[in-house]
């Protein structure tokens, strides 16, 4: 990983600091019935509408699902043995992807953010391998499949986890999960999750909004919509 970690300013601060104090009350617990993390964020001053320049956009980014151009970018940090991540992967991201996806709303991108080790990073690099042969959310799908975590991520189960999402070529899957490029993409991922102060999995940000931990889908719904009718959509 590279030493030097860029830093934000005026307003970034503030960012970094509200979500890393968020993060570390919520990255592990789910907000109480009734409770509104994007309303806490507000009164906060939580939403910066200037982070929306950490969104790519990038048409051919295989770690993302959605339209370039849509309205609404949610960016997720995570890492493959965080149960929470596990828990939105399973239960809020795909009806997410129903409810705002499919009809243009919404862009997720996937940002690798390893924090327990070096299975986590195998984890994280080969999900990038899997995706440099368009299957990084079939890879996503078995790795945060129910007990797939406790089976652990080394390198034959990475191999199998491959092979579960279709990947087709297997021997480019097991050089390119090893490779630096994998390596140099995962840090680029992680240097990005760092500046914004993020301590915890899974972090958020929706069009410059944190989000941190697996909130229920209310927090992310009133985070999308906000963001929908501020971009005048």
């Amino acid at each position: 990983m590279p030493t030097s970690k860029p830093y934000l300013i005026g307003a970034g601060v503030a960012v970094a600091a509200a979500l890393a104090a968020l993060a570390s009350y919520t990255a592990t617990k789910p907000a109480e019935p009734g409770t509104s993390v994007v309303a806490e964020q507000r009164s906060a001053g939580g939403v910066h509408p200037e982070l929306e320049a950490y969104a790519r956009r990038d048409a051919k980014d295989p770690l993302a699902v959605g339209r370039a151009d849509a309205p609404v970018v949610l960016i997720e940090y995570a890492d493959f043995q965080c149960g929470y991540c596990g828990k939105f992967a399973r239960d809020t991201e795909p009806a997410l992807i129903d409810k705002y996806v499919r009809d243009g709303t919404l862009r997720i991108e996937w940002r690798n953010f390893p924090i327990f080790g070096e299975p986590s990073e195998g984890a994280a690099r080969a999900s990038w391998a899997a995706g440099q042969q368009g299957r990084f959310w079939q890879f996503h799908k078995a790795a945060y499949a129910e007990g797939a975590k406790e089976k652990g991520f080394g390198k034959e189960r990475l191999l199998a986890l491959g092979r579960e999402a279709g990947v087709p070529d297997l021997d480019r899957f097991g050089r390119d999960l090893e490779s630096e490029a994998a390596r140099r993409a995962v840090a680029k991922d992680q240097e990005q999750a760092y500046a914004l102060g993020a301590t915890s999995t899974p972090s958020f940000l929706v069009n410059g909004r944190p989000i941190a931990g697996a909130q229920p889908m209310e927090t992310f719904t009133d985070a999308i919509e906000a963001a929908k009718r501020e971009a005048g959509r």
